[in-house]
């Protein structure tokens, strides 16, 4: 008998403590700022109805409501991370839900704004180029200047041209196309960056997987289209011509910008695209693809001093 009295004795010593701290924690609950005016918002809901539901009002309690205890959705607190709760009233009802967070929205939004920007062998310093990673020098003040005109008119809607920009080595040609391509993502707009020589390489290799019509309709249909180092490749007169024309002829239609950089000024790349892979020229050809050039972008120099000996 004495073991059943003793378990007895315990178990009233236990069920008491639970008892005193349940209804601590049922005041702290319902003494809570937040839950209080809930309450106020719904003065109708039967008593019953809320001590039936003192569980979801400290779950709710207990949650981070838009991120006000978490600085990033990696240090997210909540039982679901990334997602906030809410209480709300449906028929006299108590019903808990989560809805995403300020920090999971902004997660996403950066997302999806990064796969905004695609690229063809671009270096990832390049990708990451900022607006303000640029070196504000009188000699870069037209270029600037330009870029800056450029963003603020796709603000409203994309341009119907880019830049060509031109110069010798390490001016900061390229960067400044990924700084124009991150910038715009902000404003949804997306853009494709393509590094010229590889980027023949790759429509070469693509004739045998028979892809290469899928590809060059996308670089038609891009946003913002970007080449970088063009007139640095061999070319042939049918990548000249049946690529590269029929890239540019589309986005002159369409009205749609491209973007270029190169070591040539528009003039010295038309003797360029002349010369093909075989050693012919053809002057008339070449300037159909620079007219084209000329419709889709906006010649500017930039001989500034070379970023890669700084």
């Amino acid at each position: 008998m004495k073991p059943v009295q003793s378990t007895l004795k315990n178990w009233m010593q236990k069920n008491g403590n639970f008892k005193e701290n349940y209804m601590k924690i049922k005041n702290e609950v319902l003494s809570d700022p937040e839950i209080q005016e809930f309450l106020s918002l719904h003065p109708d809901l039967p008593q019953q109805e809320i001590e039936k539901n003192l569980i979801k009002f400290y779950e709710y309690k207990s949650q981070s409501k838009q991120c006000e205890h978490c600085t990033s959705i990696g240090s997210c607190q909540n039982m679901i991370a990334g997602y906030s709760p809410i209480l709300r009233v449906e028929n006299n009802e108590i019903h808990l839900s989560y809805e995403k967070c300020h920090s999971r929205l902004l997660y996403e939004k950066e997302q999806m704004q990064q796969k905004l920007i695609q690229s063809v062998y671009m270096p990832k310093e390049i990708l990451e180029a900022t607006i303000d990673g640029i070196d504000h020098d009188p000699k870069r003040s037209t270029a600037i200047r330009e870029i800056v005109q450029f963003l603020e008119e796709a603000k409203t809607g994309l341009p119907q041209k880019g830049l060509y920009f031109y110069g010798p080595f390490g001016v900061g040609k390229t960067y400044f196309l990924g700084a124009v391509a991150n910038e715009l993502k902000k404003y949804n707009i997306s853009s494709m960056l393509i590094y010229m020589p590889e980027f023949v390489r790759e429509i070469k290799a693509s004739i045998k997987d028979d892809s290469i019509n899928e590809k060059i309709d996308y670089f038609k249909k891009a946003d913002v289209l970007m080449l970088d180092d063009i007139g640095a490749e061999t070319q042939s007169a049918w990548f000249r011509d049946e690529v590269l024309g029929t890239i540019l002829q589309y986005r002159m239609m369409e009205r749609l910008p491209v973007f270029f950089t190169s070591n040539y000024s528009m003039e010295q790349l038309e003797g360029q695209l002349a010369r093909s892979s075989r050693g012919d020229v053809e002057t008339v050809k070449a300037g159909r693809i620079l007219e084209r050039i000329r419709q889709v972008s906006t010649e500017v120099s930039i001989f500034a001093d070379n970023r890669r000996d700084l």
